[in-house]
Parts: C-alpha cells; sequence; structure tokens
C-alpha cells in the first residue's frame, strides 16, 4: 500500500491543526499530524518510532527509519504552525485551496508541505536497495519552544550523518544562520511619594541606566563580532516592550524590559546572558535598586556548517546556489549537535511563513521532488 496522492496528503496534513503556542488558549497537540506521517510511512517500508515528548502533554515526535547503517540522510521538518486570525484569510486556513497557481492553507510552506513533497519524490524508490539508512523525522513545537528538537538531542541518539531540514528557503541551501533569545530585565525599588524623592528608589530611573547600558553594550558587541555573509551582518539588539509605575505623581516601585538579541555563529547565549548579568551588578551597586534578567525561554543557538561539508557542496550543484545565511532560526543547531551536518532547504519562501493566506507555488514542487530524489539516490543509494 503506497502513500496518497500528494496533493490529497497536503489536504489532510493542512486539514490537521496543530498550532503551538506559548500562550495556552492557541496551543494544540501535533498528534493527528503525526498519525497520517506514521501511517503514509509505515505503509512505504520505513519502521516508525512515535515517541511522546517528555513533559509536553499531546506532543510527539516521529523518527521513521529505512535501511540500516552508521552514515545515511535524515530528511527533517517541524509539524507545527504559529497561531492564526482566520478573519484575516481569504479562504479557511485548514483546507487546501488552489488558486493563482499556488496552494494556500495554514502550514503550506512552513512547514507541513515539505512531508508531502519529501513521501511523493521517494514512493517508486525502492527501500530495500537502501545502501545507507533514510530517516525521516518530524518534530513538535518548533515555532514555540522548541521541545522536540531538545528531546532528540537529549536521547543521545546518533540517527545519520547528513540532515536536511526542509524550511522554506525558496530552494537555496542555507549553511548559517543567527541564534534568537529573549530576556527581560526587571528593576526593583521603593516607591514613595514624589514630592520627596529620598522616601523611595526610582525604578524608572534605575530602567534609565539599563537601557542606556544595553545601548552601550549592543555597540561594542557589534564592533567586536561581524559576518558579511549575513544581510544584516553584526548581531542586533532590539529593545521591544517597557512597562513601569501607575501614577506620575509617585514614584516608581518596578519597571520592567523585554527585549531580544539575535547572535551570530560563534557567539554563546550563556556567555551574553553572563555578560549582561555582571554589568547589572555593577549597574544597581548603591543605589538602593535590585536588578535582575530572567530568560523568557531558554532560547536558540547560532547554526553554521562548514562550507566544505559534503552535503552543503551537494546542495550547491545541485540548487546551483551558494549556501547562505539567515536571521531567522531553526532546528539546524540542535541536528548539528547530534553529530549531522545540516542544511536548511525547502520549497516556499519565508516571506509567506507566519502570514494570512499563507501559500506554497505549485512552480516549487517538482523542482523540490527532484532535490529530495536525488540526494536520496547519492546519499542513500549510492
Amino acid at each position: 500500500m503506497s502513500s496518497p496522492k500528494l496533493d490529497e496528503m497536503m489536504q489532510r496534513l493542512i486539514g490537521s491543526p496543530s498550532v503551538s503556542s506559548v500562550s495556552p488558549q492557541w496551543d494544540q497537540s501535533n498528534a493527528q499530524v503525526i498519525d497520517h506521517l506514521a501511517d503514509w510511512c509505515s505503509d512505504a517500508g520505513f519502521a516508525i518510532e512515535r515517541l511522546p515528548v517528555p513533559g509536553h502533554p499531546g506532543k510527539f515526535n516521529l523518527v521513521a527509519t529505512a535501511g540500516t547503517g552508521p552514515d545515511g540522510l535524515v530528511l527533517s521538518g517541524h509539524t507545527d504552525t504559529v497561531p492564526y486570525d482566520d478573519t484575516r484569510w481569504r479562504s479557511d486556513p485548514f483546507t487546501l485551496t488552489e488558486r493563482d497557481q499556488r496552494w494556500y492553507g495554514l502550514g503550506t510552506c512552513d512547514m507541513k508541505g515539505f512531508f508531502a513533497v519529501v513521501l511523493d519524490a521517494i514512493r517508486d524508490i525502492d527501500l530495500t536497495r537502501l545502501r545507507h539508512p533514510l530517516i525521516l523525522i518530524a518534530t513538535a513545537d518548533e515555532e514555540s519552544n522548541m521541545c522536540g528538537a531538545r528531546t532528540l538531542v537529549d536521547t543521545h541518539r546518533r540517527l545519520g550523518r547528513y540532515a536536511v531540514i526542509g524550511e522554506p528557503t525558496g530552494l537555496k541551501p542555507i549553511r548559517l544562520h543567527k541564534g534568537i533569545t529573549m530576556e527581560s530585565i526587571r528593576v526593583t525599588g521603593r516607591a514613595g511619594h514624589s514630592s520627596d524623592p529620598s522616601l523611595g528608589a526610582n525604578a524608572l530611573e534605575g530602567m534609565h541606566r539599563v537601557i542606556a547600558e544595553l545601548v552601550a553594550w549592543r555597540t561594542e558587541i557589534q564592533n567586536r563580532y561581524r559576518n558579511p555573509l549575513f544581510k544584516v551582518e553584526v548581531p542586533t539588539l532590539n529593545l521591544g516592550h517597557i512597562h513601569g509605575g501607575d501614577n506620575p505623581n509617585r514614584i516608581c516601585a518596578s519597571c520592567e524590559l523585554h527585549f531580544d538579541i539575535r547572535p551570530l555563529p560563534g557567539m554563546h547565549l550563556d556567555e551574553l546572558r553572563n555578560e549582561i548579568d555582571r554589568r547589572l551588578g555593577t549597574l544597581a551597586e548603591d543605589t538602593g535598586l535590585q536588578m535582575e534578567r530572567i530568560a523568557m525561554f531558554e532560547g536558540v543557538p547560532a547554526m553554521e556548517t562548514p562550507a566544505q561539508s559534503t552535503i552543503v557542496q551537494a546542495t550547491e550543484s545541485l540548487t546551483g546556489h551558494t549556501a547562505g545565511a539567515v536571521a531567522f532560526a531553526t532546528e539546524g543547531p540542535y541536528f548539528n549537535d547530534m553529530g549531522l551536518e545540516t542544511v536548511i532547504l525547502g520549497p516556499g519562501n519565508i516571506d509567506q511563513a507566519h502570514q494570512p493566506d499563507e501559500y506554497l507555488a505549485l512552480s516549487q514542487i517538482e523542482p523540490a521532488k527532484r532535490i529530495v530524489r536525488t540526494l536520496v539516490e547519492r546519499f542513500c543509494l549510492a
């Protein structure tokens, strides 16, 4: 028994809601998507592992393996989507809709469509002939907390030697991307009547010093780190949200700032956090204020796969494009941590991701299938 036709697979995947979100009212299980993929992979001849994600009820990873051996090729993607606002869509986000030579639907390009493309591309390959293993991986919650990929790292398994993650890159290989962390700084002071500043300790004034320090530090790290392969070739720090105080005639007792940092490859999240903590400790001395940094989530490391990697060179040859660099984060660094050499390469464009009327251009599908099939022939059959 073979998997359904490409458009039917697409419809079932798009029609299976699997939003992941840090907001509980939006968050959903990905079990139905995993079930579809497990059934199709099993029918195709893969051995199936349906793996619950510890600490995350209703979330699953799928590892489907054909062939044996120490090397092999991993084709991977995430099963979740971002939240949506159906009032801004021209059609139902959960119904695959074709118009203007495009397939519309939530997850068409980011990135459920990649699974359907892969299964259709390998439909006629005899998996009993594989000389090196082919592993299909589907993960949970890439869009919210990366718990699926983190769990795979924690298993300490060697899943293959090369990996392609099918995020939407317009079928151009990516071997580097920036990381991301989101941090909160809380300044706590002491309230009092504004007519006498000595009655309190003003947290807003303390946060003014914090912001000045962060902006100065941003200049320092941008002078220290630079990579011309990126469109924005320096690390960035964005001040995104601030809230403090409650009345003009009251000394502000607390203030909170949220910001993100997007580090370049070679910069480590823990080292950046430690540097911020040291500076906060110095700022807080003799002020009567308490300053603390709180990580809003674990963060995603930057990724770099060497230009001389076999999978990088193979995808460059297949696509005619030099492997590039992007600012958005993926599960790539976690796959590299598992000992794989990883490239990000898939159909669709990141400009359509996280948008109403998300779509996958039909013109991308056949070229994507050719790339997938050629990679499998080279790394698993040759």
